[in-house]
């Protein structure tokens, strides 16, 4: 994924098709988002002595959910439909959540900090697109961008770089949010 804006492309109701990839992948990324959540509490609120990283996580988890919630009236607002990965995106995302909170407390921060990168990249390049054409979603854009970045300082300073095999962890989380990104712009 590249970190430029989009050019505006030709033609009648291009700048609406446009705007439909950016409200639905967004919508996407959040729902996701939401579920990774879901997938480390599922894992870490059991856990004896986890209170302090649960309601981190559950704050977080907060945060994803009011975004999701402006993607949904944005949705219906704009007569956008959903990404038709949603399904896959709200298991995969538990998935994620579960599984890297089942390799300890700094894999969950790893997790977090690898998907808000590529978020914050993201959001970064749709802003600079957007900002002439429609700064108000701009400037909302900007402040879920924010709190993104918040989200992702928060997990470096509880050592997600420390988490085992961090890497190859990361690596791999950043690529399977670069391809969730392209494939729900499009479907």
């Amino acid at each position: 994924m590249s970190d430029k804006p989009i050019p505006p492309r030709p033609g009648v109701g291009a700048m609406s098709g446009r705007l439909a990839e950016i409200l639905r992948v967004d919508h996407a990324g959040e729902l996701g988002a939401v579920h990774i959540y879901r997938g480390q509490l599922a894992v870490l609120r059991a856990g004896k002595g986890r209170e302090r990283i649960s309601g981190q996580l559950a704050e977080m988890e907060k945060d994803e959910a009011d975004h999701l919630q402006r993607f949904d009236k944005l949705l219906n607002e704009h007569k956008v439909r959903p990404t038709a990965m949603a399904p896959l995106w709200r298991v995969a995302g538990f998935a994620l959540g579960a599984g890297t909170a089942l390799l300890g407390e700094k894999a969950a921060h790893a997790c977090t900090e690898a998907v808000e990168d590529v978020i914050e990249r993201h959001y970064a390049a749709q802003i600079a697109e957007l900002e002439t054409r429609e700064p108000e979603l701009a400037a909302e854009l900007t402040k879920f961008r924010d709190e993104e970045i918040a989200h992702r300082d928060h997990a470096l300073e509880e050592g997600a770089r420390e988490a085992p095999g961090y890497p190859l962890l990361a690596a791999v989380i950043r690529a399977g949010c670069r391809t969730a990104i392209k494939i729900s712009e499009k479907l």
